[in-house]
């Protein structure tokens, strides 16, 4: 998968897409509490990003907390001592965790492990420092 609109369409076929946009499409990802109920749900945005004009890259970002309402030295301890991938960022009023990878030749267990992890991290970010399940 070497195309933006390859992972697009792939994007589609295997997740719950909420919005879409030329250079972005938003998932809504669910976990599961027990078998009997879906539980929590973290948005996710994959967009399309062009670095030095030249080369196509997938950003995963979602946001888990507004800055006014985490400590963000205690945020980016934990993020530090637990997280995989992605990294910590403000943007704009949210506190996001993101990643990104070139699409160039992007397989699609390289995009969904990081998916996954980033969705899942965030999530569990998320119910430690708000205990709430906005995002």
């Amino acid at each position: 998968m070497a195309q933006w609109t390859d992972l697009v369409a792939f994007i589609r076929h295997e997740y719950r897409v909420i919005r879409e946009d030329p250079d972005e499409i938003r998932i809504r990802i669910t976990f599961a509490q027990d078998a009997e109920s879906e539980g929590r749900a973290q948005v996710v945005v994959i967009a399309r990003e062009v670095f030095d004009r030249r080369e196509d890259w997938v950003q995963i970002a979602t946001p888990f907390a507004r800055v006014e309402e985490v400590d963000l030295y205690q945020v980016l301890s934990e993020a530090g001592a637990t997280l995989v991938v992605g990294g910590i960022v403000v943007m704009g009023e949210h506190v996001v965790l993101r990643h990104s990878l070139p699409l160039v030749n992007l397989d699609l267990n390289e995009f969904v492990d990081p998916l996954e992890l980033v969705a899942g991290s965030a999530e569990l970010l998320e119910q430690q420092f708000t205990g709430r399940d906005d995002y």
